[in-house]
């Protein structure tokens, strides 16, 4: 990927910041388009310099709202990721990022997605501190806090359902398990491992297990409510086990929990927990039907039943406004480009 056009900080406090790139060959996986893992880790990226920026100083990614993957990002595409400070709590602030892609003239651009971010700013020693309470100026900066705030009740709920879920032995679900171990190349210079990477390994395991029952490529098509527990450092024996929960027609729902240990053989500790939807398209683009699962034991239909659960409180999720115009520039418009912020040390 492309370094950011514009790397110099603002002059003074911002709450929105835009990462502007090309899509190139290294950024694409088997079918040719970005995956999910990858749009995941930008998504981070950039809703992190948006929140360090707002409060000056380190902070901590809390949760990943819901998002859907609208349509596949291909080489040769230009992308803009917008991210914007939208309510903040005492400690947290609450970020709405954006993604946009045009073909390379710029002309034809569709929304990505739209996903919610929260994190708390802390101090050298993880607690959490007081953020600058930010103001909103615009109807469109009004709406989005009205929004913001109404989620709130909503996430609390999809993350209670969900950490009121075991994972254990009696499920006899197809799954697919991810080991990995934390090295520097996966930290900042905090020594703590982005909320991003985890989330590309929350996806590499959900490819996994869809690919393992469908006998095909899949791509993501849906994220659900990942809740982060605790950081990651260098050294940490990392798993990450995705489990069929539930399928449509066209698509395989899977939860997914990371965990962690500093030595191997020890009891593991939670990090996050999540859920992912990942469809297996066809020669054209749209989703193919997909076997059908049947839950065999109690967790199973237990976790079939959390899943479909899910499903139903997503249809109360009030989304969030749209700007009037798209990004990007087409012939004879002006150069809006703002600065992408330098932010501070970060760690999940």
């Amino acid at each position: 990927m492309q370094t950011p056009e514009t790397t110099c900080p603002p002059r003074a406090r911002s709450h929105r910041v835009i990462h502007r790139f090309r899509v190139m060959s290294v950024d694409v996986g088997i079918l040719g388009f970005v995956e999910g893992g990858t749009v995941l880790e930008w998504i981070d990226r950039t809703a992190y310099a948006a929140a360090a920026q707002w409060c000056g100083r380190q902070c901590v990614t809390a949760s990943v709202g819901n998002l859907h993957l609208h349509r596949p990002i291909g080489v040769g595409d230009l992308v803009e990721v917008h991210a914007s400070v939208d309510y903040t709590g005492s400690s947290s602030m609450h970020v709405l990022v954006t993604v946009y892609a045009s073909d390379p003239t710029g002309m034809k651009v569709a929304q990505i997605s739209q996903c919610p971010i929260i994190f708390v700013a802390v101090d050298d020693g993880g607690n959490p501190v007081e953020v600058p309470r930010w103001t909103p100026v615009t109807m469109l900066e009004l709406q989005r806090q009205r929004q913001a705030r109404v989620r709130i009740r909503m996430r609390k709920r999809i993350e209670g359902a969900m950490a009121a879920e075991d994972y254990t032995v009696g499920g006899t679900a197809p799954h697919a398990t991810l080991r990995v171990r934390a090295t520097p190349a996966d930290v900042d210079s905090g020594g703590m491992v982005c909320a991003g990477r985890v989330m590309r390994w929350f996806d590499e395991a959900s490819h996994d297990s869809g690919i393992d029952w469908t006998g095909a490529e899949v791509i993501t098509s849906y994220v659900a409510g990942i809740r982060f527990c605790r950081p990651i450092v260098v050294g940490d024996v990392v798993e990450v086990t995705a489990r069929i929960v539930h399928t449509g027609p066209r698509s395989i729902h899977t939860g997914v929990q990371v965990s962690s240990t500093e030595v191997p053989g020890t009891r593991p500790r939670l990090v996050a927990r999540g859920l992912i939807v990942v469809v297996s398209p066809d020669d054209r683009g749209a989703a193919r039907p997909v076997p059908t699962w049947e839950p065999a034991s109690d967790e199973d239909r237990r976790l079939d039943r959390h899943a479909r659960h899910l499903i139903a409180l997503r249809e109360f999720i009030e989304p969030f406004t749209n700007a009037t115009a798209l990004p990007m520039r087409g012939p004879g418009t002006r150069d809006r480009r703002p600065a992408l912020a330098t932010a501070p040390t970060r760690h999940t």
